[in-house]
C-alpha cells in the first residue's frame, strides 16, 4: 500500500511502528489469518441444559467448576468444528454441487448402506467401491481414500464429502463413547458417565469443555461425576521450567536417585493437586529421609526383634481391653487415619491423606509409640505384654501398608510382602489385591486420644526447657509442677503421668491449684488479631490486658475467652488475641503453651547426678555394642577407676541389666588395644572395654 501511494505521488509521510503480533510457538514464524467458510455445533442452543448439569459435578477446587469452567460456559458461542487440515477425523457430510442437498453419516454402517444406494444410482462404480474396500469392509476411513466416496442424494444428485477435517478435540470430547462404540441408552451400562478425570486447569476450554459438551447433546448428562484440576508443576522458585533458561528437572534422574514413590509422596502431599507445585529436589530427599527411611527403621526394628522371639502372629489375637493403654491408643489412633484417609480420597484429596499418614508414621508411631516401648520389645520373657507389642506394631504396619499403597505402591508392596510372607494373615499376593483397611470403630477411644496428645503436649514443652537449661535428657531430675483449672485437666495428666516422667525422665508431676502464687504470669495483647477488630482503641484494650491480675489471667486461661468492657464498647479476648508468659523462679524453668504451663525443676541433687552418670555410662556401652555385637550377646566390661565409681556401684544392676553384662570389673589401666575413650559428663573422661562374653 505504502509503495501504491508514493508510485501515484500521494504519499505524506511513511513511519514504522513496533506493535504485537503473533507468532507460531514453534517456529517463531508470523501467524496468518484467513477468513474461512467454517462448520459449527449449536452449542448456545443448550447453553443452559450444560450449566445446569455443571452444577452437578464435583469439581477439585470448586473454584475452578464455578469459576474458570462456570464462566466458559456463560460466555459460550457457537462451537468451530470444522478444520482446513489434511490429518485427522474427516468431517462425515456430503452435499451436492449446489449445497442444496446434504447428508450426515452418523456410523459405518450407515455409511455402506449409502455407498449401495450410491453405486446402484450409478453416481459411483461397483470398481470404485471395490476398489476403496467397502465392499469387504475393510475400508479407511481417512484422507484420502474416503475423499474417493460418491454418495447419492435423494434427487439423485451426486455428493462430495466436505473437504474439512474435525477439530481433535471433538475426538477427545467424544472419547467415552468411541473407546467401546456408539451404544445409545445402553452406554450408561458400561461405565457412563465416568466416575473420575483429571487433567491440567487449562483443559476447562479443551478436554473438559468437548466432554461436557457432547454428553450434554448426545444424552442429555454429564461425562463425569468427579473432576481433579491439576495446577502446573514450576521450579522451587515459581518460575515455569525451561531447559534454555537452565532451570528444568531431569525426571528421570530424580527417579533414578530418589526413587519414584518419594518423588510422587512429595507432589502429592507438598501441595494440593490443583495448586501449582515449586517443585524443589531437596524437598523430596526430605521425604525419601523422614518418612520412608522413618518407616524403614522402624519396620527394621519390629523385624529385629521379630525374628529373635519368632513371632508369627501365630496367636489369637489379644482382645483390645487387655492390652496396655498404649497399645490401646495407638490403635485407635490407627483407626482414626484409616477413617480420615477413607474419607481424604473419596472426596479426592490425597494431599491431606498423604499428610495424615505422614503425621501419624512420625508423631504417633516412631517417635512416641516405638520410643516409648522399645524395652517391651528386647526385655526377656515372651509374656503376654510382649505378644501385645508385636502384635500392635505389625498391626500398624501392616495396615499402613494398604493405607499408603495408592501413593507409593512400590515401597508398601515390599514391605506388606516382607509382613505378609512371614503371617500369611491376608490370602492375597500383593498390597495391591488386599482389600483397602476397615475402621473399626470400637478401637477409637477420643478421650485416650485426647490424653495422649496432652501427655505429648507436655513432654514437648518439658523437652524445650531441659534445652533451654543445657540439661541433657539422660540426667534425671526431680519433677515438673503443672497448674490446674479442673479435675478433668488432672484426672488426663494422672492417667499417663507415668509416660510423661519416663519420657522427660523425671520422678514425679506435681498438681497446682491455679490460684498459686509460685507462678507469676505476665500478659500482652496479639495486635494481629485484635487490631482488625478494635482498631480505633487498641491504645486502651492494651493498657487494660497488660493490667490483667493473676486471677484475670486464670479465669482466661481457664475459660478460654475474657469479656470485658473498653471504653463504653464490649471487647471480647480468646487465647489467640493474647501471649502469656511465666517469669522463672530461682531453680526452675516455665514454658506457656496457651492455657497450658510446664515448671520444669532444675536442680541436680547428688543422686540425681550419679544416676544420671549410670545412665551415661548405659548410652556409652550401648553406642560401643552397635558397633560389633548381636543384640542378644553377653558381655563383659572393665571401666578405668575414677570419680564415677561410686555412681556407677550405685546403680550397677541397672547398669548390668540394660546393657546384658554379666562381668563388670574397675580397674586401674586397660592393656586392651580394643579400649575406647568416652566422656560421661563434660569435663569427665575415661577408658573402656567391652568384650563378648
Amino acid at each position: 500500500i505504502v509503495v501504491m501511494l508514493k508510485e501515484e505521488g500521494k504519499l505524506f509521510k511513511s513511519e514504522k511502528h513496533t506493535h504485537n503480533y503473533p507468532h507460531c510457538w514453534r517456529t517463531d514464524k508470523p501467524v496468518l489469518y484467513y477468513p474461512l467458510d467454517s462448520w459449527f455445533i449449536k452449542t448456545t442452543a443448550l447453553k443452559d441444559r450444560m450449566i445446569e448439569l455443571n452444577k452437578t459435578i464435583n469439581w477439585k477446587p470448586e473454584a475452578t467448576g464455578s469459576g474458570r469452567f462456570g464462566n466458559w460456559l456463560e460466555n459460550l458461542v457457537d462451537w468451530n468444528l470444522s478444520r482446513s487440515r489434511y490429518w485427522g477425523t474427516p468431517l462425515p457430510i456430503w452435499r451436492t454441487e449446489d449445497g442444496k442437498e446434504e447428508k450426515c453419516i452418523g456410523s459405518v454402517k450407515e455409511l455402506c448402506n449409502e455407498i449401495e444406494k450410491a453405486v446402484k444410482a450409478g453416481v459411483m462404480s461397483q470398481e470404485e467401491s471395490d476398489k476403496l474396500g467397502y465392499t469387504k469392509n475393510s475400508f479407511d476411513l481417512h484422507r484420502p481414500y474416503i475423499d474417493g466416496v460418491v454418495l447419492v442424494s435423494d434427487s439423485g444428485k451426486p455428493m462430495r464429502r466436505e473437504p474439512d477435517l474435525i477439530d481433535v478435540w471433538f475426538d477427545s470430547g467424544a472419547m467415552p463413547y468411541a473407546q467401546i462404540h456408539y451404544m445409545g441408552e445402553q452406554l450408561k451400562a458400561n461405565q457412563f458417565p465416568a466416575d473420575f478425570i483429571a487433567e491440567g486447569v487449562d483443559q476447562t476450554r479443551g478436554w473438559f469443555y468437548t466432554l461436557h459438551a457432547i454428553a450434554t447433546m448426545c444424552f442429555d448428562s454429564v461425562a463425569f461425576k468427579n473432576v481433579v484440576s491439576n495446577g502446573l508443576v514450576l521450579d522451587k522458585n515459581g518460575n515455569k521450567m525451561s531447559k534454555r533458561l537452565g532451570n528444568a528437572i531431569d525426571p528421570f534422574e530424580t527417579l533414578g536417585k530418589q526413587g519414584p514413590d518419594a518423588t510422587r509422596w512429595y507432589m502429592i502431599t507438598n501441595s494440593q493437586p490443583w495448586d501449582n507445585l515449586k517443585f524443589d529436589v531437596e524437598g523430596v530427599d526430605e521425604v525419601r529421609r523422614k518418612l520412608f527411611g522413618t518407616l524403614y527403621n522402624t519396620y527394621s526394628f519390629f523385624a529385629l526383634y521379630a525374628n529373635i522371639d519368632g513371632f508369627e502372629y501365630k496367636e489369637a489375637d489379644l482382645p483390645i481391653e487387655k492390652r496396655p493403654e498404649i497399645d490401646r491408643w495407638i490403635l485407635s489412633e490407627l483407626n482414626t487415619l484409616t477413617k480420615t484417609v477413607d474419607e481424604a480420597l473419596a472426596d479426592y484429596e490425597p494431599t491431606r491423606a498423604g499428610r495424615a499418614i505422614q503425621e501419624f508414621v512420625d508423631a504417633y508411631l516412631s517417635n512416641w509409640y516405638v520410643r516409648l516401648c522399645r524395652r517391651r520389645f528386647w526385655k526377656g520373657d515372651y509374656s503376654d505384654d510382649k505378644i501385645s507389642a508385636y502384635q500392635t506394631l505389625y498391626t500398624c504396619l501392616e495396615t499402613l501398608s494398604r493405607l499408603m499403597s495408592p501413593i507409593a505402591p512400590f515401597f508398601s508392596e515390599r514391605m506388606f510382602l516382607d509382613l505378609n510372607n512371614v503371617t500369611h494373615r491376608l490370602d492375597v499376593e500383593s498390597v495391591h489385591h488386599a482389600a483397602f483397611p476397615a475402621v473399626h470403630e470400637e478401637m477409637i477411644d477420643k478421650e485416650l486420644e485426647e490424653r495422649m496428645q496432652l501427655a505429648q503436649h507436655i513432654c514437648s514443652m518439658g523437652l524445650s526447657l531441659r534445652k533451654k537449661s543445657n540439661l541433657r535428657v539422660r540426667q534425671p531430675l526431680s519433677k515438673i509442677s503443672i497448674p490446674v483449672h479442673g479435675e478433668h485437666f488432672q484426672h488426663q495428666v494422672e492417667a499417663v503421668s507415668n509416660l510423661i516422667c519416663s519420657e522427660l525422665n523425671i520422678k514425679g508431676v506435681e498438681f497446682l491449684a491455679a490460684d498459686n502464687n509460685l507462678l507469676v504470669k505476665r500478659i500482652k495483647p496479639n495486635f494481629k488479631t485484635l487490631g482488625p477488630r478494635y482498631g480505633k482503641i487498641m491504645k486502651a484494650i492494651n493498657a487494660a490486658v497488660v493490667a490483667f491480675s493473676q486471677d484475670q489471667i486464670n479465669a482466661l486461661e481457664a475459660d478460654g475467652r475474657y469479656e470485658m468492657t473498653v471504653e463504653g464498647q464490649p471487647v471480647e479476648l480468646t487465647l489467640a488475641d493474647v501471649e502469656i508468659a511465666t517469669q522463672d523462679i530461682p531453680g526452675w524453668v516455665v514454658a506457656n503453651e496457651g492455657s497450658l504451663t510446664v515448671a520444669l525443676d532444675i536442680t541436680v541433687t547428688d543422686e540425681l547426678k550419679a544416676e544420671g552418670i549410670a545412665r551415661e555410662l548405659v548410652n556409652r556401652i550401648q553406642n560401643i555394642r552397635k558397633e560389633g555385637f548381636d543384640v542378644t550377646d553377653r558381655i563383659a566390661v572393665d571401666l578405668l577407676h575414677g570419680e564415677w565409681d561410686e555412681a556407677v556401684k550405685q546403680h550397677m544392676e541397672y547398669i548390668c541389666n540394660e546393657t546384658l553384662c554379666t562381668e563388670f570389673n574397675f580397674v586401674d589401666a586397660i592393656s586392651s588395644s580394643e579400649k575406647q575413650p568416652i566422656e560421661l559428663l563434660d569435663g569427665m573422661n575415661t577408658e573402656i572395654w567391652v568384650r563378648k562374653k
